[in-house]
């Protein structure tokens, strides 16, 4: 038998992320018949909010599936055996895109990278240009990769892209980064974005997310790649009222209805100048540590999530399992290649500054009760997040 802990677990992973009260009633109700007459109402609803955060007046199809399934998506709907996929290796979920593609029959055509930095837009140029035949078909990235903490300059590559006037498709994951970090599908030029609803949506995970372009719908009608769960003509077909090809995650959308209007209410502008914030704040407790933060760049930093290096000689993985023990507080483990070289600060979603207060208390805690050489991260984070809030500028929703 476990033992009771008083008080709430503090989970600071950077997804699945906590689930607001609010959105954890919403679930909560009795299921709606979703062939009936009160379910298609609520769905095209959803879409009406749905599309502002990916900034598209495109279409969004829903998935009841986990991120991986909205990869499997992008990919199947938009190429055939054999096409030529560019990918970027930033992190440990790139890599498994990458995965994933050469399991369906793609050829991945892979840059490879340092997990210290975002895509490198002139890289993506650079192999564009030399492709003369147009052999590539795409070029997929991830915006925020969960595994490093480095958000990559997606409008940088749809100008390298541009610059090599390829045709390519430009297919983006920001399942970490989506309702929490700026982005914005139609003006960046992006053809397919990959969305999912355990991050910055505040959701359980189980729904999944693909906003489609003209391009990429247009691609769609030529793609060979099989398909049947993942197609969109089906699901575009029966999303125009409302309905679903086949069972949807009714409570989960539910959920997701609520959701979206709190972020609504919030207005989107505020919430990435939150995410902002807690970001600027985590990474200046990290210097006060004394610690290294895993991104290099300074335009990179994750306003989602901080990966931070530990000492040589400490075990990341041994100093969150003494914070889970003694603080009842879970942090992110290196993924990949950062085994137990990082561990990872999870700040986004339903996330407040007494929130991030406590989840930084909890890690100097730890790294006193570890014996790890540190100093003090506290104090600058919480002179950070008593600085007077700036409005922000970016446009409503």
């Amino acid at each position: 038998m476990s033992k009771f802990q008083s008080g709430v677990h503090f989970l600071q992973i950077p997804g699945p992320t906590n689930v607001p009260e609010r959105v954890l009633r919403a679930i909560d109700r009795a299921t709606m018949d979703h062939r009936g007459p009160a379910f298609g109402p609520l769905t095209l609803e959803i879409q009406d909010l749905l599309r502002p955060v990916f900034a598209t007046t495109q279409p969004v199809v829903i998935y009841p599936s986990s991120g991986t399934g909205a990869w499997e998506a992008a990919l199947v709907n938009t190429l055939s055996p054999g096409d030529r996929v560019l990918m970027v290796e930033t992190g440990q979920f790139a890599a498994l895109w990458s995965k994933l593609a050469r399991r369906l029959g793609l050829e991945v055509e892979t840059i490879p990278g340092d997990w210290r930095h975002g895509v490198d837009p002139d890289a993506v140029g650079a192999h564009l240009a030399a492709d003369r035949g147009h052999a590539i078909k795409a070029v997929a990235i991830v915006h925020n990769e969960t595994s490093t903490g480095v958000t990559s300059r997606v409008p940088e590559v749809r100008a390298a892209i541009d610059r090599a006037g390829h045709p390519a498709l430009f297919l983006v994951d920001t399942i970490s980064s989506l309702a929490s970090i700026d982005y914005r599908h139609d003006e960046w030029g992006v053809d397919v974005t990959v969305g999912g609803s355990q991050k910055g949506l505040m959701l359980p995970p189980g729904l999944a997310f693909n906003a489609i372009s003209p391009k990429a719908l247009a691609a769609s009608d030529g793609a060979k790649l099989p398909r049947s769960y993942w197609a969109w003509d089906e699901m575009l077909e029966s999303n125009r009222t409302g309905y679903f090809p086949y069972t949807p995650a009714t409570n989960l959308l539910y959920g997701l209805h609520e959701a979206l209007l709190m972020l609504h209410e919030e207005t989107l502008p505020a919430v990435f100048a939150r995410h902002a914030r807690h970001g600027e704040a985590t990474r200046r407790a990290v210097r006060g540590w004394g610690l290294e933060i895993l991104a290099l760049d300074p335009r990179e930093y994750s306003n989602t999530l901080t990966a931070v290096i530990v000492p040589d000689g400490v075990d990341a993985d041994a100093l969150r399992a003494t914070i889970l023990e003694r603080f009842d507080m879970s942090l992110g483990t290196g993924l990949g290649k950062l085994k137990g070289r990082v561990f990872r600060i999870g700040h986004l979603g339903s996330f407040n500054d007494l929130m991030l207060a406590g989840t930084l208390c909890g890690v100097q805690m730890g790294l006193e009760l570890a014996g790890i050489a540190h100093g003090d991260g506290v104090s600058p984070a919480l002179a950070s997040l008593a600085e007077p809030s700036v409005a922000p500028a970016l446009a409503g929703v």
